[in-house]
């Protein structure tokens, strides 16, 4: 790792803005896909990484922005050096005026965006980028609001002049079986599959689709049909009243205490923490 300078958010909420710049190396793995509930600005501030988001992958290089609304899963690979600002902040962290001029308005904020700088105005963007990592060094009384008004002129100022980007809707690869794979899952979670059933549907034989899964979305077959599990349960945790083992069933898992640790695995804590 080049570098890592900025603070991180540690806990479950946040109270402010925080900016996060890292470099990953080539081949750096992340331990699990995650969520947070606030958002996340992923800037790409050099080289390129795969972006797993949901059933998408999208190739992220110098220039992009992906905008993560809460509660989304994501997961990132590195196949090459990439140099990355991580903004998260909360939605009341936007004035209203900036989010009146964003494409869709306030309906911007709700799902995964992707949007890229032109390469005349990159200088002027990460100057701004750069200035908000320099408040998190200073970190004093007015870092907060500082942070805040730079995050605004960021959104102004990408609102003016980035190139908005068609999201796709489903796994983004050039690897069709691949994308059958993505969608035989996306469409059969909650049933009693295999890696056999996937298989078929992509048509390829179980150790192909394994092999050439992993390298296409940087996360295993099974670790896949989990993920999207989980997702789904952790969805039906927040809008219904089902009971825990309820959504374990409802959600394609064999039973509850199963569903109660892989949960805590991805979560850090019980669904009914989570709930809570």
């Amino acid at each position: 790792m080049a570098y890592a300078t900025g603070v991180k958010p540690q806990s479950g909420t946040i109270d402010r803005i925080y900016a996060w710049r890292e470099q990953r190396g080539a081949g750096f793995i992340m331990a699990a896909p995650h969520c947070h509930p606030y958002f996340e600005l992923y800037c790409v501030e050099g080289g390129a990484c795969s972006f797993f988001t949901g059933e998408n992958v999208y190739e992220l290089r110098e220039g992009d922005f992906l905008l993560i609304p809460p509660q989304v899963f994501h997961y990132t690979r590195y196949p090459t050096d990439c140099r990355r600002c991580d903004i998260f902040f909360r939605e009341g962290d936007l004035a209203e005026g900036v989010k009146k001029v964003l494409p869709q308005g306030a309906e911007f904020l709700g799902q995964v965006r992707l949007f890229r700088v032109p390469e005349a105005y990159r200088g002027q963007v990460g100057g701004i980028i750069e200035r908000m990592a320099r408040e998190e060094k200073i970190a004093d009384e007015r870092s907060a609001p500082m942070l805040c008004a730079l995050l605004n002129e960021l959104f102004l100022l990408c609102s003016r002049e980035c190139d908005f980007l068609q999201m796709p809707e489903k796994i983004h690869t050039t690897d069709m079986p691949i994308v059958r794979a993505a969608q035989f899952i996306g469409e059969n979670y909650a049933e009693d599959i295999s890696t056999e059933d996937i298989a078929a549907a992509a048509g390829y034989s179980p150790n192909y689709l394994c092999r050439r899964f992993r390298e296409a979305a940087g996360i295993g077959v099974h670790e896949y049909l989990v993920f999207i599990r989980l997702q789904h349960a952790a969805l039906e945790l927040l809008s219904t009243d089902h009971s825990v083992t309820e959504i374990a069933l409802r959600c394609g898992f064999s039973g509850g205490n199963y569903f109660k640790d892989a949960f805590k695995r991805r979560y850090g804590v019980t669904p009914r923490e989570y709930r809570k």
